[in-house]
């Protein structure tokens, strides 16, 4: 969608649902209609190199890393829309920084984890997804039982993760650290049922 004042977007899910994809396929039509674009995404993020962003489709896009929020009106200088991967990864002021970006009439899409391999909202996504103006969530296909899948499984050794295990392992590219899951099959064990 097209706007000429600012306009926030987060696309949210589970791992593997395709978030990144759906931000790369709207940031090519920007591109195609004339828009100056500016992607984003935290230093954190080291599955890739630190200038692109790749899907797991193999779809890419050039991005600027940066270690928090406070350095992303730094690198927006003209753009018109302003992508933010993972956004789970940023600081408690991501939300207040995608505001700013919003009234100074970019159009911002955030991508992000709603919840964390527990299943517990995720960082400061709930906020974020309470000032977006859309709201796009998508679902995977749990590798359990081929249902909608809406959580992300951690593994270790081919074994749920406890509760206890550090909130943020980076993974999920060429590796067996994480899989999409159903409600039903979604497992953390050391949580109460």
């Amino acid at each position: 969608m097209f706007y000429t004042h600012g306009w926030v977007h987060v696309i949210a899910g589970c791992m593997f649902c395709g978030k990144t994809d759906e931000m790369l396929r709207l940031l090519r039509r920007f591109s195609i209609a004339g828009r100056r674009v500016v992607l984003i995404k935290p230093r954190l993020d080291t599955r890739t190199d630190r200038v692109t962003v790749v899907s797991r489709s193999g779809a890419q896009h050039r991005a600027v890393s940066v270690d928090d929020s406070n350095e992303i009106d730094a690198v927006v200088a003209d753009a018109d829309i302003v992508a933010i991967e993972e956004g789970q990864f940023f600081d408690e002021r991501l939300p207040e920084a995608v505001e700013r970006l919003a009234r100074l009439g970019k159009q911002v899409i955030v991508t992000g984890l709603d919840r964390d391999f527990r299943g517990v909202p995720f960082g400061t996504m709930p906020r974020l997804l309470a000032l977006a103006d859309q709201v796009t969530k998508l679902t995977a296909i749990c590798m359990v039982c081929g249902e909608p899948a809406t959580r992300t499984q951690r593994l270790i050794d081919g074994v749920p993760a406890g509760a206890d295990s550090p909130l943020i392992v980076i993974g999920g590219i060429g590796d067996e650290t994480y899989e999409a899951r159903c409600r039903l099959h979604h497992e953390v064990p050391g949580t109460e049922a």
